[in-house]
């Protein structure tokens, strides 16, 4: 069986049916881990979800995705250079043109989860909007990056980064096309993306 067989099936902690699918989408959620909640609102966005816990499930992960997906002449979009290097081992070609491939792969600041986003900013889109990049999206990230709430996310970056604050801050979020994906000002000029998260434990 594929690691991509078994979406949402990895992880330490299971969520139950009646959680995910029985309460009422305007219903406040129930008083469940960060990670559970984010998983949950995750999946409804239509994200594809790979835990790992060791870098070798996430080079093993990789692999899948890129034969899943018939990308092994793709080569991928990156931005934070520190990501190719940590990745230049694993057979991947990078470009720095966004025209010149079908996948962007970017790390983030962190996983929200309240609904389910992806935070990101400058630091890994540059000022490119989230209309510009590919329409595949490979999001590595590891579990010290979540978090409650979009509020909480921008407080931690603000901290992290004092009066160099990033610009062009913005969530992922719309993964398969919904009737709510223009309620949330954060994706302004967003579109969109097929996108899979690749979730390192780091706890």
């Amino acid at each position: 069986m594929g690691l991509l067989d078994i979406l949402f099936g990895g992880g330490k902690k299971k969520v139950s049916k009646e959680t995910a699918e029985t309460r009422g989408q305007h219903m406040p959620d129930l008083n469940l881990p960060v990670d559970e909640k984010f998983t949950i609102h995750f999946k409804k966005n239509g994200g594809k979800f790979i835990y790992c816990i060791s870098p070798q499930e996430v080079s093993l992960a990789i692999k899948e995705i890129i034969n899943e997906n018939n990308w092994e002449k793709q080569a991928f979009f990156a931005l934070d250079q520190r990501l190719v290097q940590k990745f230049s081992k694993e057979n991947i070609s990078f470009t720095n043109n966004s025209k010149d491939s079908e996948v962007f792969f970017t790390t983030c600041e962190h996983l929200i989860g309240q609904n389910g986003s992806i935070l990101v900013c400058s630091n890994q889109l540059m000022e490119k909007k989230v209309n510009e990049l590919p329409s595949n999206v490979v999001v590595f990230a590891t579990t010290s990056q979540l978090v409650e709430t979009i509020g909480e996310g921008l407080k931690t970056i603000k901290k992290k980064y004092g009066p160099k604050i990033p610009t062009n801050i913005t969530t992922l979020k719309h993964f398969k096309a919904t009737k709510e994906n223009s309620d949330d000002f954060l994706t302004y000029g967003s579109s969109t993306k097929n996108l899979y998260l690749l979730l390192l434990e780091d706890l």
